[in-house]
């Protein structure tokens, strides 16, 4: 596959790093220009509230203190991210915002919620005190609102752009050639991501999943070149 990791260079400059925001002026600039909620997350849903959970127990005395400045064990095992160990946040979030929709924070919160779910909901709290330890590109905790938004947003964006990937892979904007050649350069991106995220791909793996993903895509393209003819056929 295509090779992007020099795109995670671990140096920044002084400049860079004397000018980059904190978290929540960060969060601003990310959702302003992807054109997303402000930073400051909207109340919990009853949907998100139920997928929730704090499971920090009692916050009061100097034992409950305690146990929220320890670094939980399941957080101290956590293991992805490691390919970017050391690299800047505005490296990572230019490189996903020039080939993605999604922001470096939307991306890592998704997959920590993903990771930390459990049969209760998603242990959000957790996430949020223990992100700088979790991502190596982040640097502050979140609120578990805070958390909960970033999630909210990924999931918006990816079903926006699947919405806009299917439209035109079956409105016939493209050929079949046009479609093949963006599957694989998607893909490509998809599984970079993958790799960073640590999941090592074999190469029958890749080729298994290039093979899926090919005859699902001849599938809507024969589904919707079908379905153009018969509305034609119907206004004839």
């Amino acid at each position: 596959m295509t090779d992007e990791s020099d795109q995670f260079e671990t140096g920044a400059s002084d400049a860079e790093e004397t000018a980059r925001p904190d978290a929540d002026a960060r969060a601003e600039a990310d959702d302003a220009a992807a054109d997303t909620e402000p930073a400051d997350a909207e109340p919990e849903t009853s949907e998100a509230a139920a997928e929730s959970t704090d499971v920090a127990g009692d916050d009061s005395g100097p034992d409950a203190e305690d146990a929220e400045d320890a670094v939980p064990e399941d957080v101290q095992k956590y293991a992805r991210f490691k390919k970017v160990d050391g690299a800047q946040y505005d490296r990572v979030n230019d490189f996903l915002r020039q080939r993605t929709y999604v922001t470096a924070r939307e991306w890592a919160i998704a997959r920590l919620c993903a990771d930390f779910r459990t049969e209760t909901g998603v242990e959000m709290t957790k996430i949020g005190n223990n992100l700088p330890e979790l991502v190596p590109f982040m640097t502050d905790t979140y609120t578990p609102q805070a958390v909960n938004q970033a999630r909210s947003a990924f999931r918006d964006k990816v079903r926006k752009s699947g919405a806009t990937f299917l439209y035109g892979a079956m409105s016939g904007f493209f050929t079949a050639e046009e479609l093949d050649e963006m599957m694989y350069e998607v893909t490509e991106i998809a599984k970079f991501l993958l790799e960073v995220e640590g999941v090592d791909l074999s190469v029958e793996e890749e080729l298994e999943a290039e093979e899926r993903i090919s005859s699902v895509m001849r599938e809507v393209r024969e589904a919707s070149t079908e379905l153009r003819q018969e509305e034609l056929s119907d206004e004839e």
